[in-house]
């Protein structure tokens, strides 16, 4: 029986290895990231009818139309996650490891004649990081996950007339991954194992935005990120305590897999009104399709407990984030930036795990846009508070043997702040 469990945990460690994809998201539900501008960061990403440098090739590449001459920005948010856990079964307290993370972008734009204009951005639009002790309550669930993602999206905006501009272009996306958890060995009375996956995938998607002013003190704009399908090859590699018994090489080999993930279509809307000079106001909203990710289908090239198919089930549901951000023009050279966001979250309950330990958040944020010539900065930092969330499932070390192991379960109260810092540089030519 104890062998039957063991071998269904196998498929299990190899299925999270895919399913189990970063955490700490900025202001992005799930594992994403909105980090794509200071200026933005400032306004809690309230900048899809209105933008003034190239980060608007991510939210809203009709805006392009709009710029002079050839633009070049490039930039960074420095991104500090606290997250704490106490257990429901001890009451103990555990902090995740500390780290910074710092996506980062490249934004260049050019007007070619009036009506045309190509641009070029470079961005991490999904990823970041988790990742708690070896000896933590939930290392049987997770221990490290981190997820990097590229998208190279080349776009081009048409100046349709002189109150509508759209705008658009492909997405060609590339994802790498390590994930590591440890592997409960107590009822035999060995020490843990250990357990890493190293994958990497790529997919393409497209972008397009529209921008809509009735009148010149509105904007009303929109866009559209599609769903991006990538298929992840990679592979687990398993460290066995020492004293395992023999038929453990068996049940755990080295195996190659692959599957197919996911990753949301995105609509973002947005209307600006400028009537209150030198106030600029915009009223944001954001849909996120995280229905997208309903289940995984794990095909694995070497059978592991008799199979070489899995399904785990993940039952994210789709959400909604509003925003409202403000700049105020100070005079030629400055300008100040605040604003504030709610976001839901779409993990379930009965699926919630610390590896993507999502929740509603509030974001609130600040900042500062300065102007010399040719050359403009821009220095933001916003401070997310992720509503308090409990745990009380039955994931714990294995979901799907039929047996809960309140031990391995990590059952409790999840708790994350994130300071974020945006800076970003650009240049006109």
């Amino acid at each position: 029986m104890l062998r039957l469990r063991i071998a269904g945990s196998m498929l299990l460690i190899v299925l999270a290895s895919f399913a189990l994809i970063g955490a700490s998201p900025a202001f992005g539900s799930g594992f994403a990231i909105y980090t794509q501008g200071a200026a933005s960061l400032g306004q809690a990403a309230a900048t899809i009818a209105h933008g003034e440098d190239p980060s608007v090739i991510f939210f809203n590449p009709a805006l392009m139309s709009k710029f002079e001459g050839t633009q070049v920005e490039v930039g960074t948010t420095l991104l500090i996650p606290l997250r704490d856990f106490k257990s429901g079964l001890t009451g103990h307290s555990t902090s995740a490891e500390k780290d910074v993370f710092f996506p980062s972008t490249f934004f260049v734009t050019h007007r070619f004649t009036d009506k045309i204009s190509l641009g070029l951005g470079v961005f991490n639009p999904f990823g970041l990081a988790t990742e708690w002790a070896d000896n933590w309550e939930g290392r049987y669930i997770a221990t490290k996950s981190e997820l990097t993602t590229y998208d190279i999206n080349p776009v081009i905006s048409w100046q349709v007339t002189p109150w509508l501009a759209i705008g658009g272009g492909p997405d060609f996306l590339i994802l790498d991954t390590t994930l590591e958890k440890k592997l409960y060995f107590a009822p035999l009375r060995l020490a843990d194992g250990g357990q890493r996956f190293k994958g990497d995938g790529h997919g393409v998607g497209w972008s397009f935005g529209a921008l809509f002013e009735p009148h010149p003190d509105v904007s009303i704009g929109a866009s559209y990120r599609s769903m991006v399908r990538v298929n992840v090859d990679g592979k687990a590699e398993f460290t066995l305590p020492n004293g395992a018994p023999a038929y453990f090489s068996l049940l755990f080999p080295d195996t190659d897999g692959d599957a197919q993930l996911n990753l949301p279509q995105r609509v973002h809307f947005g209307v600006c009104y400028k009537g209150f000079y030198p106030l600029t106001l915009e009223v944001a909203a954001r849909w996120e399709g995280w229905s997208s990710f309903e289940q995984l289908i794990i095909r694995l090239d070497k059978p592991v407990a008799g199979s070489m198919v899995s399904v785990n089930n993940r039952n994210w549901h789709d959400v909604w984030t509003g925003s409202i951000g403000a700049k105020y023009q100070l005079n030629d050279r400055f300008a100040l930036v605040a604003g504030y966001l709610y976001q839901g979250n779409p993990v379930p309950d009965s699926t919630f795990d610390p590896s993507i330990p999502d929740a509603d958040a509030h974001l609130i944020t600040i900042g500062t846009d300065f102007r010399y010539g040719a050359l403009r900065a821009g220095l933001s930092y916003g401070f997310q508070k992720m509503v308090s969330r409990t745990k009380n499932n039955t994931v714990d070390d294995n979901p799907n043997d039929g047996f809960f192991n309140p031990l391995t379960a990590a059952n409790g109260e999840y708790n994350t702040d994130i300071h974020l810092i945006g800076l970003t540089l650009s240049y006109m030519f």
